[in-house]
């Protein structure tokens, strides 16, 4: 898994990972609205993330707490993320200016990513009316009987930011997505990932969100880290939705020429600030194509990580998060 990490910044704050209620430390915590509060009950002697959720009640004034990370919630085997989105919810009257959260900030040394025992996170969503910024780090069904990710379609008038992190994002997740009313929402990025791990989305999915019409403040748009990285490209360079973005994210799939050469046709994109499409399949004719419409100085284009990929060969095309 790459392309995954622990932030160590969140909603412009430094995260702070909660002391347990047994660690013993000399040093004050810090004001609550100071940090990122990020709460880990895993490998800790046997220490239940329902306690140490109570810890957190206890001894963070929660009244201040502005961003709040969920990081490993399980014990000695990996359970589902649904008691946790019910604490959240059941405690919304503590946490009055809480503005951001991180459901699942988990990294491979944790747990992959598609093993993740998630839940379905619209209460949480609909708990926080003042929320403005929501990441998830989930896949979904992989293994069998596994609790997968959810999404139910929502009205929210608050949120700006949107991130969906996956290696298999599933299709009724996207188009929950296209069905909600999001008015403020300005940032909107979705790893789509692949068919082994859950990841059923199809162009056809995407239309809500492409049409322009859907999130009238968006700004920032990813659609990426998706096996048909080539349809999506060759959608977005027709797409309504462009024309309102001040950058455009196709990053971490399996973009190749075909997908380059539709940008290429497609509308234009020299009113973007940046476009993201490193982790590619383009070749370097291509790439130059792209470096020749697209100058530096006007716009930021990002083509690192590049591979090859001969498509006269068998050898598949790889997404930059799977498993």
């Amino acid at each position: 898994m790459t392309d995954i990490e622990h932030p160590e910044v969140f909603h412009s704050l430094p995260v702070l990972t909660l002391p347990g209620p047994a660690e013993s430390s000399t040093a004050p915590l810090p004001a609550a609205d100071a940090v990122a509060w990020r709460l880990e009950s895993a490998w800790r002697d046997g220490l239940t993330f329902a306690a140490l959720w109570q810890h957190f009640l206890d001894t963070v004034d929660t009244a201040g707490v502005q961003a709040l990370l969920i990081g490993p919630w399980w014990q000695d085997e990996y359970e589902p993320f649904a008691p946790v989105v019910e604490l959240l919810s059941a405690h919304v009257d503590r946490f009055p200016a809480l503005r951001a959260i991180f459901l699942a900030d988990v990294v491979s040394e944790e747990c992959e990513l598609s093993w993740l025992e998630m839940a379905d996170i619209t209460p949480v969503i609909e708990a926080f009316p003042q929320l403005e910024e929501l990441t998830v780090r989930g896949c979904g069904e992989y293994m069998q009987d596994q609790e997968r990710l959810a999404l139910r379609p929502v009205r929210h008038e608050s949120l700006k930011s949107l991130r969906f992190e996956s290696g298999g994002l599933a299709a009724d997740v996207v188009r929950a997505i296209g069905a909600s009313e999001l008015p403020a929402l300005e940032r909107l990025e979705l790893w789509l990932g692949v068919s082994f791990y859950g990841g059923d989305t199809t162009v056809a999915d995407l239309a809500p969100l492409l049409s322009g019409g859907r999130f009238p403040k968006l700004r920032h748009l990813g659609l990426q880290n998706s096996e048909i990285q080539d349809e999506i490209a060759a959608a977005v360079a027709s797409a309504p939705v462009v024309a309102q973005l001040e950058s455009l994210s196709l990053a971490m799939g399996t973009l190749s020429d075909t997908g380059a050469q539709a940008l290429l046709d497609g509308q234009p994109l020299t009113h973007l600030t940046s476009l993201d499409l490193h982790h590619h399949y383009i070749t370097d004719a291509l790439i130059s194509r792209i470096q020749d419409l697209l100058p530096p100085q006007g716009v930021h284009v990002d083509l690192d990580e590049a591979d090859y990929w001969d498509p006269e060969d068998d050898e598949p095309r790889y997404v930059s998060v799977d498993e």
